[in-house]
């Protein structure tokens, strides 16, 4: 099987729209929702509102979040008349708000319990996977990883994505917890040599080609999270090293392919909804600052669409006097 480039599920922020931009960014990564939980779905009034998307995004899977297997059945099966391509379990978050509800990365203190969700997410006939840390809190052992996983491989799972640091429950916020715990990338390389029949993917702390280039011979596919939201070109450029694309998109290409995307939403998608992810559009070059300045122009009242169509002239005023010749080649036609 081929080895998957990834966008990782990261709430707030992975929204519909935000999926939408990267796949046009990266054509061949494979999306993940925010992560919903069950009651969410179940309970909802408004499900549309949680699990909406386009067939632009495809493929696309739902991260759901819960404790109980009876509902993570029922969850599942919506999101399969949906029309998902698959479905992941997060056992990484470690938020004070999740661990009230006993799921997201305290899941890995019962891996019975584990097996028995991705069980019932199985029951959609839709793929699965689990998203998990290395440990929990200052527990930094191999070998109660291994037996998490051989325990919940046991079951319908046989696809992990590893999370390459613990989470600790005490004592550190979720952004100190993408940070402090420190990485272990070769903890993912070993699972694969372990159990070499499961998919095993790596997470954590990848911002660069080199890094993605140099872990991806020892795993099954690579997860990027922020370095991939800040820096979306980044994600081109790994595409272009892994000989699956020729040239690396335009940030005015990508903003004419976003006019195509916007204008059928028409008044329904204010601007802001759409341009807070646009921020890491000019990564790396002299235009950054000015893009994100104008970006603050965005005005709530404004569609999406009349705002990206009026940034054509901000790309006029702000990048035609550096390099003529590349607007010219650049701008929408």
């Amino acid at each position: 099987m081929k080895k998957t480039l990834s966008i990782a599920p990261m709430m707030d922020w992975t929204d519909r729209h935000c999926r939408a931009f990267l796949r046009l960014v990266c054509p061949s990564c494979v999306l993940y929702t925010e992560m919903v939980t069950t009651p969410a779905i179940l309970l909802g009034k408004t499900p549309e509102r949680y699990l909406g998307f386009s067939a632009l995004e495809q493929p696309v899977i739902l991260q759901l979040g819960g404790e109980d297997p009876e509902a993570m059945a029922r969850a599942a099966q919506v999101a399969r008349d949906y029309g998902y391509t698959g479905l992941n379990l997060n056992c990484g978050c470690p938020s004070p708000r999740v661990q009230k509800g006993r799921f997201g990365a305290c899941l890995m203190q019962t891996p019975a319990l584990v097996r028995e969700l991705m069980d019932a997410l199985a029951s959609s006939g839709l793929p699965v996977s689990v998203k998990h840390r290395l440990g929990l809190d200052r527990q930094e052992d191999y070998a109660s990883l291994a037996r998490f996983v051989e325990t919940v491989s046991a079951g319908a799972c046989q696809h992990f994505i590893v999370h390459a640091r613990n989470a600790w429950l005490k004592g550190l916020n979720p952004a100190a917890n993408r940070e402090v715990p420190p990485l272990r990338w070769d903890w993912a390389a070993q699972l694969k040599q372990t159990y070499p029949h499961l998919r095993i993917e790596l997470n954590g702390g990848l911002r660069t080609v080199d890094q993605v280039l140099g872990q991806l011979p020892g795993v099954d596919g690579v997860m990027l999270g922020r370095a991939a939201y800040h820096q979306p070109l980044l994600l081109a450029e790994i595409e272009l090293a892994l000989g699956r694309r020729a040239t690396l998109p335009t940030p005015a290409e990508l903003l004419c392919a976003l006019e195509d995307y916007a204008g059928p939403w028409g008044e329904t998608l204010p601007a802001p909804r759409l341009t807070r992810h646009l921020h890491g559009l000019y990564y790396g070059t002299s235009g950054a600052k000015a893009w994100r300045r104008y970006l603050g122009t965005a005005r709530p009242t404004e569609s999406a669409w009349a705002f990206l169509q009026r940034s054509r002239h901000w790309q006029e005023a702000e990048m035609v006097a550096s390099s003529p010749s590349r607007w010219s080649h650049e701008r929408c036609r």
